[in-house]
């Protein structure tokens, strides 16, 4: 789950810093955070022309897994060599890049999927790039989980990031609208970015709901996953976790987690493609 800032337009591809922090621990990450819903997946499969897919920023593979799964074969790219290492290990073919300066070497692809992952890449750099590699026809599909705490795990744990990480732009409770309403922004500013690269019809932005329940074990190994808590120190992230945890017991120990996996599709057209900017 990415953290938003609490202003209505959040860059999330200007802060690498926090975009570059997930493989602090890749074993951690792969292991807690959750599979995408199988109705998602199929959703992407059935807009596929074929079964060639690139993943964008694939970190430990759970969405290349699902989509290997599914019959599809998937080369992963992604920046950070020790997520990249982790998906290798999983049997995952993954080359080291940003996708933004990524060489294709004359390769072309039938998908371009990102779970999770889109809104750390220029949204108009990221979709000129997919133009540019996808066969027509083919399909541009970023997707994303966002996650909701109850108040009292939202408030705690906000409270206890607040006083780790006082100067952070980033926040678990402020927010212009409901968390899991949230994405909808970054998707659309993705359809935008899609818009001004041009070479795609319009595209679909959508969202899945479902939930998850957890105990308190496996929230407390989830939660430090987030973008924001991959920055902290050790000693930070403990009193934060110590605080979260104190509020789950507080509610019995066991939460379901509502969340919404927002995404959207874009079809690759015949028509010539605009430099960024113009």
């Amino acid at each position: 789950m990415v953290t938003l800032p609490s202003s209505p337009a959040p860059e999330p591809h200007r802060q690498r810093r926090v975009a570059e922090s997930f493989g602090i621990d890749p074993e951690r990450y792969d292991r807690t955070r959750a599979e995408y819903p199988g109705a998602v997946v199929e959703r992407i499969v059935s807009a596929s022309p074929g079964p060639d897919f690139l993943d964008v920023g694939c970190g430990t593979g759970i969405a290349a897994r699902q989509f290997q799964a599914a019959g599809r074969t998937v080369l992963g790219v992604e920046p950070d060599r020790r997520m990249a290492a982790f998906a290798r290990g999983t049997g995952l073919e993954v080359e080291v890049a940003t996708f933004e300066e990524w060489e294709p070497a004359g390769r072309t692809f039938d998908a371009v999927v990102s779970g999770t992952a889109w809104h750390w890449i220029d949204p108009v750099l990221g979709a000129a790039a997919a133009a540019r590699i996808l066969r027509p026809g083919g399909v541009l599909a970023p997707f994303g989980h966002v996650y909701q705490l109850p108040p009292a795990l939202a408030e705690a744990l906000d409270g206890a990031y607040r006083r780790a990480a006082p100067d952070s732009p980033l926040s678990f409770t402020r927010s212009e609208v409901p968390v899991l309403d949230a994405y909808q922004g970054l998707y659309a500013r993705a359809a935008d970015g899609i818009r001004e690269a041009g070479g795609f019809g319009e595209p679909e932005v959508w969202r899945h709901d479902w939930h998850r329940t957890y105990t308190r074990e496996e929230l407390l190994d989830l939660v430090p996953t987030s973008g924001g808590l991959t920055t902290l120190p050790p000693e930070r992230l403990a009193e934060v976790v110590a605080a979260l945890g104190a509020a789950v017991d507080e509610l019995g120990g066991t939460v379901t987690v509502p969340y919404a996996t927002w995404g959207l599709t874009a079809i690759r057209t015949e028509a010539p493609l605009r430099h960024p900017g113009e």
